[in-house]
């Protein structure tokens, strides 16, 4: 493998990245800590989450569990965030600490150990499981974005077509 593995996750991380950027900013502050139920996530909910598990993964990787003894991961899904600003907070705390993780690596830094709940994985296996994990939940951030605001969202991807008669 070359640099261009990392190159790539790099950039598939910065896409959603920005994805979940510009549905933020479709949304207003109440929307973004909005349940469909009491066992749905909001916007901030999962913001948390995310940022537990990228601070959690990716502090010391390579010399600690990536399920780190601070982690509260119970409390990430406690809708509490009080304010636009204390969201992006966490979520640009969160992303600062896994961009800076993954900009760090080298090539023969992939095939390299490291443990997340015990369980040993290597670079590569942990990036593309941290790849997974983050696509799947910005997925749910945009279509919480959609969900709220229906006719009013604007698209982050190619527009379907309508149906013309």
């Amino acid at each position: 493998m070359t640099n261009d593995f990392i190159d790539s996750v790099l950039q598939q991380l910065l896409h959603y990245k920005e994805l979940g950027e510009k549905t933020f900013a479709q949304l207003n502050d109440k929307q973004l800590l909005w349940q469909y139920n009491e066992e749905s996530n909001s916007v901030g909910i999962l913001v948390k989450h995310l940022w537990g598990n990228m601070l959690s993964r990716w502090t010391d990787f390579f010399t600690t569990d990536g399920e780190k003894e601070w982690r509260k991961r119970d409390a990430e899904f406690e809708n509490d965030i009080k304010s636009r600003e204390e969201l992006m907070q966490k979520w640009t705390a969160g992303w600062m600490c896994l961009l800076n993780a993954v900009k760090s690596l080298r090539v023969e830094d992939l095939s390299k150990p490291l443990a997340i709940r015990g369980k040993a994985l290597t670079v590569t296996d942990a990036l593309i499981r941290q790849l997974a994990h983050t696509a799947y939940h910005v997925g749910q951030i945009v279509y919480l974005g959609k969900m709220q605001l229906g006719e009013k969202w604007e698209t982050l991807s190619i527009p379907a077509k309508k149906h013309q008669h």
